[in-house]
């Protein structure tokens, strides 16, 4: 039975070039694997896929009880299928914090490792088969390492992480920093999505001082286009909170040029918490904060109440 191998719901880069690697990467050593997608790629995820001719993934709703699966880029039970433990989990490869919850049906292999993407762990993986992967594979890499380490300015970059994008660059033939520029455009493009598939499109939900938020983050070269939509995106905040089950949204939008993030402040509730959590002091409804740019080592480590 081929596995089905997918990242996360509301798919970045790495959650939708991932699971295609790993993929291809199972199959070429005699495993039929294909990949699928938890939702609808973003924009920069979708980029990805048209500039290095891969085709879309299917996107599924759900597994089915005891479907063999792989899940990359994640192992936060609420990033995937409500049914994901009827399936039969075969691997973990991811880069972030245990969070518990997923079950299996044996003994399974899982890696996680302290990078900045799930791609450089693949490669590390992959080892000298990587060597044999389509232009396309390798390019799908390549973008998502330049994503998740924001063309090597967060501060979850790791030495590793930019050797390996470096390597595949040259190995490809490109411009490592005009794919990233056009990546980063692409992103950037948020002019048709409403309010609520903004504050959805990155976002993940974790429960601080028992308050279940979802914390998104849109990273941008353009932060004036998204801040210009501040009053309707913090009016969209109560019904995407009440429609998710979360007690706020939090929304960070990230500067990729001037490394820094300026948080939404809707409300007191989101005041005490950014004044508590990054030592700040918030005068109106934004605050901005100096070289934040990662949820992962930057925000969600950082948020208390």
């Amino acid at each position: 039975m081929t596995i089905q191998v997918f990242g996360h719901k509301s798919p970045d880069t790495d959650s939708t070039g991932s699971p295609i690697a790993w993929a291809w990467y199972l199959t070429h050593k005699g495993t039929p694997a294909k990949p699928v997608l938890l939702g609808e790629p973003n924009t920069e995820a979708a980029f990805m896929l048209r500039h290095w001719g891969l085709e879309k993934p299917e996107i599924i709703q759900g597994v089915e009880a005891g479907a063999p699966v792989v899940i990359v880029d994640t192992n936060n039970p609420a990033e995937l299928p409500a049914d994901i433990n009827k399936a039969d989990i075969r691997a973990i490869i991811d880069h972030h914090k245990l969070v518990g919850g997923l079950e299996t049906k044996g003994p399974i292999e899982i890696t996680v490792r302290p990078l900045a993407c799930t791609a450089t762990l693949l490669a590390d993986l992959m080892g000298d088969d990587l060597a044999a992967a389509p232009r396309g594979v390798k390019g799908a890499m390549l973008s998502c390492i330049v994503s998740d380490t924001l063309e090597f300015r967060s501060p979850t970059t790791t030495p590793h992480d930019k050797a390996v994008a470096e390597a595949l660059a040259r190995d490809l033939g490109v411009d490592l920093h005009a794919l990233a520029a056009a990546m980063f455009e692409a992103k950037s493009d948020v002019s048709a999505f409403s309010d609520a598939e903004l504050l959805r499109m990155d976002s993940k939900e974790y429960t601080v001082a028992g308050k279940e938020l979802r914390v998104s983050v849109l990273e941008t070269t353009a932060p004036k286009v998204v801040l210009d939509r501040k009053a309707s995106l913090m009016d969209s905040m109560v019904g995407v909170a009440k429609e998710d089950g979360a007690d706020q949204v939090l929304l960070f939008v990230v500067d990729i040029i001037r490394e820094e993030a300026t948080l939404l402040v809707p409300n007191a509730l989101v005041k005490e918490m950014a004044e508590k959590s990054f030592g700040v002091t918030v005068t109106g409804d934004t605050v901005v904060l100096p070289g934040v740019m990662s949820r992962k080592k930057q925000i969600i480590p950082a948020l208390t109440l």
